[in-house]
């Protein structure tokens, strides 16, 4: 190999493909249920209701058309007139509003959208979007920790459950989901996401969207998603949320728009826009995502909402002079709906007198949020049935959260097999902050947050070993300030057989705005655990935290630790089934563990550096005061049994890159066996790397997982298909050109990121 590629590219794709999967007619992967491959130009989809809205179009009068564009914030149990509330009344009368957010509940939607379609001149209804991010009244575990499942179906359930509630409440459009892939375990907003991989990403997010939307968004348990934030947003610098984001084009292309360019191929209804710049472009202004890439090249033909009152923000930004020009600005770049702030009303009509946007653009846009509300069915059933509103979880949804919230637990170390613990003690010490605690819903768990209640870690213990002495002592509180209790807590500890600790962040430390510059456990909380540690007590530590933390010097005292995120409703019930063995984890993590935040970024799919880490060269790339690489992998996650994973197997050693540019493909097979006494989950995870590319690629990037159980004993084969949207990457060409180059490719097979199981193909 001479260092030297000639590039085969793929004019024919359109610039639609993106970074673990494409935009187009798709052809379906048989492995993994993850984001799509092969692409060609995607036909339009059928409007069977068309001629319905340029009728109602041509009917209306600028001002109506304008108040499609709006979405206005209700603010909840405030009283008459506050907030936004009366000039949502005022204007559904005036049948001049599209949209309202946070307004929820079977009743309170019905009487608001009776006002826009019986009292207003030409009924149209409204759509009311939430911030359904992981459930409703069945809160399920946080993205993050569905992501930690490597299971799509997961994300899907989630959103189904989620969709039958909210619809039932006249909610019908969801936030949600978020694909931002970030390398920022700092900000808050990781706990939304999926974490570091864009192919994951892509799989979980495609899920979710059509868990939420189902086949027909008519049906009564299904509502509209809405893919955010486009674009970059998990790239915010020193991870302080709404920071700028300085990014090439192929970094934006190959990490940040695979996701999005895999819902808008799940037919995704709205795409909501990012707060942050994009290379000294606000992403509400820049018309190169919003338009020239989501609706021209992937062909969306949903609505771009606005975030809040993000458009007004244009003018802090320092890109817009006034409201009058961020209206102009966004409106021309792509957006179609404002949220919260109002300059597309206010300043519509001069805009348009003044020749600064058309009429064109503007039926554009009004065309789009009546599409989406007859794809809803709001024109034939604008309102709910209230006698059928859910108004709690049922039991199968909370059984679905349950099974969702276990199967997303990531057993971190099992120092001696610590775990599972034995049904049969006699006494169990659950000491901790979160040992008692109801605060495992996570954030965005909504203002429905204070119910039902969560089941405590506690009380789930005790119904799990009902003929066990449980004992609850906090030790710390969640700020880790008040320690006056460990002594009670190690007293507790040395009375009991085995001890429980609790530990990790509260909701309020993670999420939106909720960004931590130290992302160990707060305050005193290790020196709790190392207390219990030093008792020499039997214990076990179990984590409940929304990102990624620096685990510290306690970590190797710790027999067993299990990463169990917020949970959700059922998140103590799943905990203790984990604990006791009922469930056998199979989590893995979707994001690095840093050893120390200065570490951060750290990530699996870095590139190599024309000096990358030696420990016999100090003139590498490497830390002083630290070892190279992270506390725990990315894709790293421990079972009660074990397995063995052999190495890949190709369909083919050589192939052309002008056949993989017409549709070829290569199949990998890998082998996998359950070599211990338990049935398990196990997760199979292929890698690739390129080692030498006209633009540099990193070391090593997910191409393939898939999870099996298999009893003890058992092995099975899974296997893999590769495209040419596999194996190529995006140049920095703005117009989107994604080359496939010959050359050598590394494929590696395991349970993390540093399989070890390796294959060469070779590209003709």
């Amino acid at each position: 190999m001479d260092g030297v590629r000639r590039r085969t590219v793929l004019g024919a794709l359109g610039g639609t493909v993106a970074a673990g999967g494409a935009v187009g007619r798709i052809r379906r992967r048989e492995s993994p249920p993850g984001p799509p491959d092969g692409v060609r130009q995607a036909p339009e989809r059928p409007r069977p209701y068309e001629p319905r809205v340029q009728a109602l179009l041509g009917r209306m009068t600028v001002d109506e058309k304008l108040g499609q564009l709006q979405q206005l914030a209700w603010s909840a149990d405030t009283g008459p007139g506050a907030g936004q509330n009366a000039e949502a009344v005022r204007a559904a009368r005036g049948g001049r509003l599209g949209s309202v957010l946070n307004l929820y509940g079977a009743r309170k939607t019905n009487a608001l959208q009776r006002i826009a379609v019986e009292e207003s001149r030409l009924g149209v209804p409204l759509l009311f979007g939430l911030d359904v991010i992981h459930g409703l009244w069945t809160t399920f575990p946080i993205p993050l920790a569905q992501a930690a499942s490597f299971d799509p179906a997961v994300a899907g359930r989630d959103a189904e459950v989620s969709a039958r509630e909210a619809r039932s409440n006249g909610v019908n459009w969801a936030f949600s989901p978020m694909l931002d892939v970030t390398h920022e375990p700092r900000w808050g907003r990781i706990a939304e996401g999926n974490g570091e991989d864009p192919y994951l990403t892509a799989a979980l997010g495609a899920a979710k969207v059509r868990g939420y939307q189902g086949d027909d968004l008519a049906d009564n348990d299904r509502v509209a998603a809405c893919a955010k934030h486009l674009a970059a947003y998990g790239g915010a610098e020193g991870g302080r949320d709404y920071n700028s984001v300085d990014v090439s084009e192929a970094r934006l292309r190959n990490l940040y728009l695979g996701p999005f360019a895999a819902a808008v191929e799940a037919e995704v209804a709205t795409v909501m826009a990012a707060f942050n710049t994009v290379s000294g472009i606000p992403a509400h202004a820049n018309r190169h995502l919003l338009t020239d890439i989501l609706k021209e090249q992937w062909q969306f033909d949903g609505v771009v909402v606005s975030d809040y009152i993000a458009i007004r923000e244009l003018t802090v930004h320092g890109y817009a002079a006034g409201g009058a020009d961020a209206a102009r600005m966004a409106l021309n770049a792509g957006v179609d709906m404002e949220m919260a702030s109002t300059l597309f009303v206010q300043y519509g009509k001069r805009l348009l007198r003044n020749g600064r946007i058309t009429m064109a653009r503007l039926d554009d846009a009004v065309a789009r949020v009546l599409r989406l509300k007859f794809r809803l069915g709001l024109f034939r059933r604008p309102y709910v049935d209230e006698d059928a509103a859910i108004t709690e979880p049922t039991a199968a949804a909370r059984s679905a959260a349950r099974e969702t919230a276990a199967r997303s637990m990531v057993l971190l170390r099992n120092h001696k097999s610590a775990l599972p613990l034995s049904t049969s003690a006699r006494s169990i010490a659950v000491v901790g902050p979160f040992g008692d605690s109801p605060d495992l819903k996570g954030s965005w768990a909504g203002p429905w947050a204070v119910t039902p209640r969560p089941v405590t870690v506690a009380d789930a213990i005790k119904a799990a070993v009902p003929k066990a002495k449980v004992t609850h002592v906090r030790g710390v509180d969640a700020q880790g300030r008040d320690t006056d209790n460990i002594v009670k807590a190690v007293s507790a500890a040395r009375a009991a057989e085995v001890t429980v600790v609790v530990v990790g962040e509260g909701a309020e430390l993670s999420g939106e705005a909720r960004v931590r510059s130290d992302i160990s456990l707060p305050g005193k909380q290790e020196e709790l655990i190392e207390a219990i540690a030093k008792s020499g007590a039997a214990f076990v530590v179990v984590l409940v935290n929304g990102r990624p933390l620096t685990i510290g010097g306690w970590l190797e005292s710790a027999p067993a630790v299990l990463e169990a995120w917020h949970p959700g409703i059922e998140g103590g019930h799943a905990i203790a089934d984990v604990l006791f063995g009922k469930v056998n984890p199979g989590g893995k993590l979707p994001v690095s563990f840093p050893r120390a935040v200065g570490q951060v970024p750290i990530h699996y799919n870095h590139e190599n550096t024309g000096r990358p880490y030696d420990p016999h060269n100090p003139y590498t790339s490497r830390y002083l005061d630290l070892p190279d690489g992270p506390q725990f992998a990315f894709g790293h996650g421990l079972s009660y049994t074990t397995f063995d994973i052999g190495e890949p197997r190709l369909s083919v050693r050589r192939i052309a890159a002008d056949a993989l540019c017409k549709g070829d493909t290569v199949q990998v097979a890998v082998a996998v066996r359950n070599t211990g006494r338990r049935t398990g989950d196990e997760v199979v995870q292929l890698y690739l790397r390129d080692p030498v590319a006209s633009i540099v690629q990193p070391v090593r990037r997910l191409c393939g997982f898939r999870r099996v159980t298999l009893d003890a004993g058992k092995s099975t084969t899974v296997r893999f298909r590769l495209s040419a949207e596999d194996l190529g990457f995006w140049t920095h060409d703005r117009d989107g050109n994604f080359a496939v180059e010959k050359g050598e490719i590394r494929l590696y097979a395991g349970n993390s990121s540093l399989a070890g199981g390796e294959r060469t193909l070779t590209i003709t």
